[in-house]
C-alpha cells in the first residue's frame, strides 16, 4: 500500500525530531561522563580524590631506583672533631705477616665513626627544698625551689620539647609517644599527662604566633589556601597565610571571606596569591584587594576542555594550553634573556594568552565559562607580569599546607579549642622555621625553657634590617 506524501513527511518530521533528542541526550551524558572522569590532573580536585589510579602509558619505563645518571654523588659529611666524644685508637704491637717490629706511619688512619644512644638517655634530677626550724617564729621553713623547676613539675624543658615534636612533627599519637618513652627512654607518662604538655608548649607559643598574627596585614605578598579540618567531627576549615618568610596556620569554623577580613582586615595593601575560589573573589571585589590567581588550577580546568568529547571545547581548550605552555616556556628560560627582553617576550605572552581565552569562544557552557573568568579578572591571571616577586601559582601555599592535610589523615582532627590552638601555634612554628631555615626542636626548648622560667621567648619575626 503506498503512503501519501503527508504521512512520509510526517513520518520524517518525527525521526528527525526523534534524532535530535537523541543527539541531546548523548551530548548530555557525555558531559556528565566528562565531569565524573574529572582527577587531579585535569581539574582542581585533590589527589586523594583519585581513587583508582589510571595504568601508567606503554612505552614509559619508570626510571630505576637511586641515583640517575650525570647526577653528583650524596655522601653524608663525617662529624668534625669536636663532634666526637670518644676516639679508640687500635695498633699492631708486630706486623700481622711477619711478626717483625713496627713503627707510626705517615699515612692516615682508617676510620670508621659510629652512632650509638646511651643505655639510659635521660637524667632523673631531685629537688629539694630543705627544711629549717625557727625557735623565734616556732615554724618550720622550706628552702625555696626555683621557680622554673616547678613549673616544669616531673618533665623538664628538653623533654617537653621532645614530646611536642614527636606530637606535631613525626604525626605521633599519644599512645606512641608513650610506647616510646617507655620502652626507649625508660619513663612511663599517662596520656593525660602527655597532653598536659603539649598544652604548656601551646602557652609557650601564643606570645610568638600573635606577634605574626599582627604581622600579616603589613605583607607586599601573600599566598593563601585552606583544606577542610575535623574537631570532634565537625567541620572546620585550616587556613595557611604564607609570606615570604613566614607562614601562620589558623582554623576557622568558616570557609568564607569573613576569615580573610578578620586576619587581614579591609586596607589589605598586598598582592594575595590564591585559586579562584568564591572567597577569595568577594574579598577581592569587597576591598579591592590585588590577587594573582592560580595559572596551575587555570591549567587543570584546560585540560579538563581538551578531554571534553565535545570538539569546540577540545579545540578551544587545545588553543589556551597552547598559550599557557608558551607562557610557562617562556617563564624557563628567564635566566637566559635580559631583564628587559624578559619583560617584553612576558607582556606578548600574556596578551597573547587573554586573546586566546576570549576570542574564538565556542558556544558551550564549559569554554563561556572559562571566557568569563578572563573577561572578568583577566588581570588577576597575568598580575604576576606586571608585579615583580609575584609567583604565578599558588604553590607556595599548597606545599605548606600539604603537611596539615598528612597531620590530618593520622590524627583524625581535634578535639576542642586547646587542640585547635595547639595545632595553630606548632604548625606555625614546624612551618616558619623551615622557612628561616632553623631547628624547630631547638625553637621549642628556648621557647618552652623561656616559659618555664617566666621571660621573653625566642621570636619568629623575621628580621628585615
Amino acid at each position: 500500500m503506498a503512503l501519501s506524501g503527508t504521512t512520509v513527511c510526517g513520518r520524517c518530521e518525527a525521526l528527525q525530531q526523534e534524532v535530535a533528542e537523541l543527539r541531546a541526550k548523548v551530548a548530555d551524558l557525555e558531559a556528565k561522563l566528562a565531569k565524573a572522569q574529572k582527577d587531579s590532573g585535569n581539574s582542581s580536585k585533590p589527589p586523594s580524590s583519585d581513587i583508582v589510579k589510571p595504568p601508567r602509558p606503554k612505552g614509559k619505563r619508570k626510571r630505576k631506583r637511586g641515583g640517575q645518571p650525570g647526577h653528583p654523588r650524596h655522601e653524608r659529611p663525617p662529624f668534625e672533631v669536636d663532634q666526637v666524644d670518644e676516639c679508640l685508637q687500635y695498633c699492631w704491637p708486630r706486623c700481622p705477616d711477619c711478626g717483625g717490629p713496627v713503627e707510626a706511619s705517615a699515612e692516615p688512619p682508617d676510620v670508621i665513626q659510629q652512632v650509638e644512644i646511651i643505655v639510659k638517655p635521660t637524667k632523673v634530677t631531685e629537688h629539694r627544698g630543705m627544711p629549717c626550724w625557727c625557735g623565734r617564729c616556732r615554724k618550720t621553713h622550706y628552702a625555696p625551689i626555683d621557680e622554673a623547676v616547678r613549673r616544669a613539675g616531673l618533665v623538664g624543658p628538653r623533654l617537653t620539647a621532645l614530646i611536642a615534636f614527636l606530637k606535631c612533627g613525626c604525626h605521633c599519637s599519644f599512645s606512641t609517644i608513650r610506647k616510646f618513652l617507655r620502652d626507649v627512654v625508660g619513663l612511663s607518662i599517662s596520656r593525660g599527662q602527655l597532653a598536659k604538655l603539649c598544652a604548656k608548649v601551646s602557652d609557650s607559643l601564643q606570645v610568638t604566633y600573635e606577634l605574626l598574627l599582627k604581622l600579616l596585614p603589613t605583607q607586599a605578598q601573600l599566598n593563601v589556601d585552606e583544606t577542610g579540618h575535623k574537631d570532634n567531627g565537625e567541620a572546620f576549615w585550616t587556613w595557611c597565610f604564607r609570606a615570604p618568610l613566614f607562614t601562620l596556620f589558623k582554623i576557622s569554623p568558616s570557609r568564607g571571606s569573613d576569615v580573610l577580613l578578620e586576619v587581614l582586615g579591609t586596607e589589605f595593601d598586598g598582592v594575595l596569591g590564591c585559586d579562584y575560589f568564591s572567597a577569595y573573589r568577594k574579598y577581592m571585589g569587597d576591598c579591592n584587594v590585588l590577587v594573582q590567581f592560580c595559572l596551575a588550577h587555570l591549567i587543570r580546568d584546560v585540560k579538563f576542555l581538551t578531554t571534553h568529547p565535545d570538539a569546540r571545547n577540545h579545540a578551544y581548550g587545545r588553543r589556551l594550553l597552547d598559550a599557557l605552555r608558551a607562557l610557562f616556556a617562556l617563564i624557563h628560560r628567564r635566566p637566559q634573556l635580559s631583564a628587559t627582553r624578559f619583560a617584553l617576550e612576558l607582556e606578548d605572552a600574556g596578551n597573547l594568552l587573554r586573546g586566546e581565552a576570549i576570542w574564538r569562544v565556542p558556544h558551550t557552557a564549559q569554554a563561556q565559562a572559562i571566557a568569563r573568568r578572563f573577561e572578568k579578572h583577566g588581570d588577576s591571571y597575568v598580575r604576576f607580569i606586571t608585579t615583580p616577586g609575584i609567583e604565578p601559582t599558588n604553590n607556595l601555599a599548597e606545599q605548606a599546607i600539604r603537611f596539615v592535610v598528612l597531620d590530618r589523615h593520622v590524627t583524625q582532627g581535634t578535639r576542642g579549642e586547646t587542640g585547635q590552638r595547639w595545632s595553630e601555634r606548632v604548625w606555625t612554628v614546624l612551618a616558619t622555621c623551615a622557612q628561616q631555615t632553623r631547628s624547630a626542636f631547638s625553637f621549642l626548648c628556648d621557647a618552652v625553657s623561656a616559659f618555664f622560667q617566666g621571660v621573653n621567648g625566642p621570636t619568629l619575626v623575621p628580621n628585615t634590617s
